[in-house]
């Protein structure tokens, strides 16, 4: 396989909070997969924060076309982390890209890895930043673990301590306890077989067969035992008000690596949002209106230039 990197020509400058931005346009291109994103940066000779998505088709604003999630979360944090003086970088995740959907259909977790390597390397050389830090959202956070051998710093956001196979059976046993014991089978069916043959038809949307390769190729992390393996500086983030990853999963990581700094912001969702009523949690999801949290910034800023 062929590994290539494009450049797009095209630098714009802009203000932010009274601050100039420059900003690149960059298209970083894995064999026939296409990872467009932006590069943003007030000054050079300064820390550079990549950014790991979580899953889903996530594009570098932190926005997912189909399902209406337009929480912006990711253009947020870019927006407030340039003007501390670091540069930034997110792209399109190879799922949010309509173009490379012709070459998804056997998609394997470790593919979001090399990915996200391309990009390492690509910035790895570059004179005008100082050091290179993962920042690694939900899925994100285990996918930056893999990928974090070349860079200077990791930064946990979200993120599971346990495999998706138990993740997907915790989600469901709290809806229902029976639903949850025939998830447990199907994975269990799925690790010994390599198929399911026959998935309740409640279930389809997660045991689909086209999601079982990846399903198999992604629960063979247990990301406890992935943050171990890091030797670097690590900063572990969650927050009191996300539904989708438990301050639990925190303390599992925190344990995992005592090393590691862990941080709990106080009414903070899994967008990244401050979220005052418990009805507004979900709304977050599907509007840029509510802001980042002030605090995730100031404490990613703290541990980066500690």
């Amino acid at each position: 396989m062929k590994f290539k990197l494009f450049y797009i020509a095209l630098f714009i400058s802009s203000v932010c909070f009274g601050q100039k931005i420059n900003s690149e346009e960059i298209l970083i291109k894995n064999d026939s997969i296409e990872l467009p994103g932006t590069l943003s940066f007030s000054n050079t000779k300064t820390p550079l924060v990549i950014w790991v998505h979580g899953s889903g088709n996530v594009d570098r604003n932190g926005n997912q076309a189909g399902v209406n999630i337009k929480a912006n979360y990711i253009k947020q944090f870019r927006d407030k982390i340039n003007t501390e003086n670091i540069a930034f970088f997110s792209f399109d995740k190879r799922t949010a890209t309509k173009r490379n959907f012709i070459f998804l259909k056997n998609i394997k977790f470790n593919a979001f890895v090399t990915d996200l390597n391309l990009v390492i390397n690509h910035f790895k050389n570059d004179t005008r930043f100082t050091e290179i830090i993962l920042a690694g959202h939900s899925q994100g956070s285990l996918i930056a673990m893999l990928a974090s051998k070349n860079v200077e710093r990791y930064v946990s956001i979200a993120g599971p301590a346990i495999s998706i196979d138990k993740t997907i059976i915790q989600q469901i046993t709290a809806q229902s306890a029976d639903f949850g014991k025939v998830a447990e089978a199907h994975f269990k069916e799925l690790f010994e077989t390599g198929d399911i043959k026959e998935v309740h038809p409640l279930l389809v949307s997660v045991f689909a067969k086209q999601n079982l390769p990846f399903l198999v190729s992604w629960a063979k992390y247990n990301p406890s035992e992935e943050i171990k393996k890091l030797t670097i500086p690590v900063l572990i983030i969650n927050g009191t008000k996300d539904l989708q990853v438990k301050i639990e999963d925190a303390n599992a990581l925190h344990n995992a690596n005592l090393s590691s700094e862990l941080v709990i912001i106080e009414n903070m969702n899994h967008v990244l949002k401050i979220i005052e009523k418990e009805e507004d949690n979900m709304s977050s999801y599907y509007s840029p209106d509510f802001a980042i949290s002030e605090k995730l910034i100031a404490t990613i800023v703290a541990f980066i230039k500690k």
